[in-house]
């Protein structure tokens, strides 16, 4: 603590050395809660005017202690009439910097997002503005901008903004902390088919750590999906919930069944071309050494809280949740394959008797709506709630509407079939 006594001084000059510490104290303390000035440059002077919250954001990051708008976006734009040759960065403007963690990216399953939806069957009969200006899917699936020739490519001449990293290091502030909260997931963890902030946010998980973040007592996403800040992120069963080989015969009937609906599988078991496009997006383990090193990973994070048996027996449990959502599924995808099969569903010309659970939505029967969100909404939320610990996503908003999905659809076949003999006896 600073004392100042009066000793040796008169009034005046007392009451002076006090003033001066005053505004000497208190210049530190205002300094210290205002943002990093940045580097000075023209671009921040120009854009304080015209989008001074941008220049606002980027003053609170550290990266503005050493570098310039430049730095990410080239010298070429200097004006207004020239906007257009400022560079927009990539992964690749990232890594010059940040080469370990944008390695570790790359090898994950983040950075092949865009793949993903460029490789599936209609996705480039959808709306420009859903897929291409990211209104839709490619909203969250612009992951894999991955460098300048990436960004030059046809789909992105419709809307050319949208790269990885600031997804979860939000620009202009880049901040570590804000991407290491698990709000950071929640824009694309949520919803519909992966609900994974829903489900975490509500399990136990989530509630001890957003009652006390102070002392962090609950795991967040980024504890057990980048442990030590390892930016792979990737799930041992996969967003399709498929692996190979599997020991249990009983299941690996079930899952034959919904490769062949996936079209990795032909109507015989053989390998479609399908499978090359599961593999480039990295959508599934295809085999045990991969399977079981990513649940390794994800496990050695579960024990550093939990005896190692509570973990082996939580694993089992949920693994076998997926297993009977399999066996509905399996079930729903055969009754609907029969139907094709037998001419009471049209089969379009070059496509299987299997229903083509890839198009998602893109079909024309109201049985194989049925079956799509019995696969994209229902089964997920059946097998990740129960490894995300939430029993009453697992049930209610899973496992439970899968048995009405299937009902559904055993009636649907009932009338169908139905009408499809009268109409073949009139």
């Amino acid at each position: 603590m600073i004392e100042i006594t009066g000793e040796g001084l008169n009034k005046g000059e007392f009451i002076m050395r006090k003033v001066v510490l005053f505004v000497a104290v208190t210049a530190i303390i205002v300094g210290s809660a205002l943002p990093v000035l940045a580097v000075s440059s023209d671009c921040e002077d120009c854009h304080a005017t015209i989008s001074p919250l941008m220049v606002e954001d980027f003053n609170r990051g550290v990266m503005s202690k050493t570098m310039t708008c430049a730095d990410c976006h080239g010298e070429e734009h200097t004006s207004a009439d020239d906007a257009d040759k400022a560079k927009l960065p990539t992964i690749a403007t990232c890594q010059a910097c940040h080469e370990e963690q944008a390695e570790q990216y790359l090898a994950g399953k983040h950075a092949k997002g865009l793949l993903a939806i460029e490789v599936l069957p209609f996705t480039h009969g959808q709306p420009d503005a859903y897929i291409e200006g990211q209104k839709g899917c490619g909203g969250c699936h612009t992951l894999g901008m991955l460098d300048e020739e990436k960004r030059q490519s046809e789909s992105r001449e419709y809307y050319k903004y949208g790269m990885d990293c600031q997804n979860c290091h939000t620009r202009h502030a880049f901040s570590k902390a804000e991407a290491q909260e698990p709000e950071a997931c929640m824009t694309c963890h949520m919803g519909f088919d992966h609900p994974q902030w829903e489900m975490w946010s509500t399990s136990k998980h989530g509630v001890a750590y957003l009652l006390d973040r102070e002392t962090h007592r609950g795991p967040k996403c980024q504890d057990c999906h980048m442990a030590e800040g390892n930016h792979f992120v990737r799930t041992p069963w996969g967003f399709l919930g498929v692996r190979l080989p599997e020991e249990d015969e009983e299941w690996m009937g079930y899952r034959a069944t919904i490769l062949m609906g996936l079209g990795v599988l032909d109507a015989e078991g053989q390998p479609t071309p399908l499978l090359d496009v599961v593999v480039a997006g990295d959508m599934a383990r295809l085999d045990a050494e991969t399977f079981n090193a990513e649940r390794k990973r994800i496990t050695d994070v579960c024990v550093k809280c939990h005896s190692p048996s509570y973990v082996d027996d939580n694993m089992a449990n949920a693994d076998k949740m997926l297993k009977e959502a399999d066996k509905l599924f399996a079930e729903a995808i055969t009754i609907i394959m029969n139907l094709r099969k037998d001419g009471v569903i049209t089969v379009k010309e070059g496509d299987g008797v299997y229903p083509q659970l890839l198009s998602f939505y893109e079909v024309d029967t109201k049985v194989e709506q049925i079956l799509y969100e019995m696969f994209m909404d229902h089964r997920m939320k059946t097998f990740m709630g129960a490894f995300h610990i939430n029993p009453d996503y697992t049930t209610w908003y899973g496992y439970a509407k899968m048995k009405k999905d299937l009902v559904e659809i055993k009636e649907l076949d009932h009338h169908m079939r139905k009408a499809f003999e009268a109409e073949k006896a009139s």
